[in-house]
């Protein structure tokens, strides 16, 4: 989703949250959507969806932000709410070794039903629980590298780097519409000139960057 619909916002992105139950996706959240935890939260069933609007180099952009069950037996009815997303916040847990050798799972999962050009983030969430970490944050940094992704250890319960992780990947968004955007206009002023060949109508092009892209 990245399209304007009223005067309250400019842009809407959909981000979804991924990663094995239980590492702490509901509370990040909750963090940054209502600034809450909860260290009672239960386990989410299905999707469930919280937004938050906030500026990024001078727009408003409202991020709609699903958070996905971790449990296998939901699978199924999660797998379509990747359509539209274009972020995703793939958490595991720095304390449970097991969360973060199914990284690469989840990125297989999200690449297979999600648009090609999707902005991911890896977070290593509960970094408050440094003494009983079993994840390194070298391992964490490498295997970032490896796929392409960027990095950041988090904790809900601290508030540490939930705001930092979102607007980094809200900012990367925007800055790759905004490229699409400018592209398409550059087309748009290069058929006005003599000699370029094929015309090419760009102005749907504009609209779909701006507008409709990645629409659920």
């Amino acid at each position: 989703m990245a399209h304007r619909v009223d005067n309250e916002y400019d842009y809407l992105f959909k981000i979804v949250l991924i990663g094995d139950s239980g590492v702490g996706k509901s509370n990040i959240l909750s963090r940054f959507t209502r600034n809450e935890f909860c260290l009672e939260s239960k386990s989410t069933i299905g999707v469930e969806f919280a937004t938050r609007t906030l500026q990024v180099d001078g727009k408003t952009v409202k991020a709609q932000i699903w958070d996905t069950a971790g449990q296998e037996r939901y699978r199924a009815i999660t797998s379509a709410y990747y359509r539209g997303a274009v972020g995703a916040l793939l958490v595991y847990d720095i304390t449970k070794r097991q969360t973060f050798d199914n990284v690469q799972r989840w990125l297989r999962e999200l690449r297979d039903h999600a648009d090609s050009n999707i902005v991911i983030m890896m977070a290593g969430n509960k970094s408050d629980l440094n003494h009983l970490r079993a994840v390194s944050e070298d391992d964490a940094q490498v295997l970032a590298e490896k796929e392409g992704l960027s990095f950041l250890e988090t904790s809900a319960l601290e508030a540490l780097n939930i705001e930092k992780a979102f607007q980094s990947i809200l900012t990367e968004i925007y800055h790759i519409i905004s490229k699409k955007a400018l592209a398409a206009q550059e087309a748009a002023n290069s058929t006005a000139l003599p000699g370029q060949g094929t015309t090419i109508n760009v102005a749907d092009t504009g609209n779909f960057n701006k507008r409709n892209c990645c629409s659920t």
